[in-house]
């Protein structure tokens, strides 16, 4: 399934170590919400211009669009979430925190530039495979960045079923939230033929 499971691998391990920096650093500054807000904004604005802005051609807008539409996935279901008790953020004045919706943003991005960059590295490209792939991905990364940071105190779930604090629900919700994307992604490629390597 995989032509080259060195590069696959490395891929893996960098994001992994991508996630470990990103849930320790939200740990250590989870009582200054807006400072952490701030840096995300900065990066989300970094990655805008790097892929749209700088580019003469090729522009991925698809990117902004993932983007925009997790973030406004995150903020319902983070609302959803907290409004009935079924988990708490701690350290902050705020029932959700600001830097919340930026971090579901970068959640996409995150997730997008690891599938662009395995894809290539798969033996067969079908549609299918990219979709068990984002499956796969979307289950446990996002669970494992939740862990740290829920290791590192910046907010508790309480729904039952729980694996490292992370409850069975949350992955669904999480699995949900991305897979929805990428099918609005999908259809919207197909629509106006764009090509995209993850979802199309």
């Amino acid at each position: 399934m995989i032509t080259n499971k060195k590069a696959f691998t490395k891929e893996v391990l960098k994001a992994l170590f991508k996630l470990v920096v990103a849930g320790v650093f939200i740990g250590f500054l989870k009582e200054y919400d807006s400072v952490i807000a701030a840096i995300l904004v900065i990066k989300i604005l970094h990655n805008v211009y790097k892929e749209i802005i700088q580019p003469k051609t090729k522009k991925n807008w698809l990117l902004l669009m993932g983007m925009l539409l997790t973030g406004f996935g995150g903020v319902v279901g983070e609302t959803w979430g907290v409004a009935n008790g079924y988990w708490e953020y701690h350290k902050v004045t705020r029932a959700i925190p600001m830097w919340v919706p930026f971090a579901w943003m970068l959640a996409f991005h995150y997730l997008y530039k690891l599938e662009r960059n395995l894809i290539p590295l798969l033996k067969n490209k079908t549609q299918k495979n990219k979709i068990i792939l984002a499956i796969i991905l979307a289950l446990i990364l996002p669970a494992f960045g939740e862990v740290i940071t829920i290791e590192l105190g910046v907010w508790t779930y309480y729904w039952p079923y729980q694996i490292f604090g992370v409850p069975l629900y949350a992955f669904l919700c999480l699995l949900f939230v991305h897979m929805l994307v990428y099918v609005i992604l999908h259809f919207i490629c197909k629509k106006w033929n764009i090509n995209d390597v993850v979802y199309r």
